[in-house]
């Protein structure tokens, strides 16, 4: 009787391995992937760009913690729980900086200073307000396959929240 809990245990902490190894491995290659863009393609981030790429950068440290540990019991639900909030930050910056994009030109806001000088000049808590303000240059559209990256991201940060969320089921 013991052995079939220790095989079902087993299985359980392989699967949440399997689970968080994937989101890890998605979230460094759609992180390679905008550093290509930037440094390959020419296309400068802008602040909520730079804002999404370190909502992967959480969704990718609490994948790792998740992939080392394993937890087959309570941790699955923690580990989905931190995912979670971290997706949801995510979609939130995704979205405002679709409905940027969205905007007439006469409505967009005007181009700022840049990330490093605000944060230089007003300090981080004061510089996060306005970085999800957004600025004149978060309103350009690129697209990728007919899509706009922020498009994407809100793309990926959902299908990951429901990879996570899935995850926390225990098998049949």
């Amino acid at each position: 009787m013991r052995s079939m809990f220790a095989t079902s245990e087993t299985r359980m902490r392989q699967r949440q391995r399997f689970g968080h190894g994937v989101v890890l491995l998605a979230c460094l290659l759609i992180l390679a992937g905008a550093y290509g863009l930037e440094w390959v393609a020419g296309m400068e981030p802008c602040p909520l760009c730079m804002v999404q790429r370190l909502v992967f950068v959480g969704m990718a440290l609490v994948a790792l913690v998740g992939f080392l540990h394993g937890s087959p019991g309570w941790g699955r639900f923690v580990y989905a729980g931190l995912n979670t909030l971290v997706v949801a930050s995510g979609v939130a910056v995704a979205a405002r900086h679709l409905w940027l994009q969205s905007l007439p030109p006469e409505d967009v806001p005007a181009c700022g200073p840049g990330l490093d000088y605000m944060v230089d000049a007003f300090g981080f808590l004061e510089t996060v307000p306005m970085v999800l303000a957004g600025s004149g240059e978060c309103a350009e559209v690129h697209a990728v396959l007919g899509v706009t990256l922020p498009g994407w991201t809100l793309g990926a940060y959902v299908l990951l929240g429901l990879w996570t969320l899935a995850m926390t089921r225990r098998p049949r």
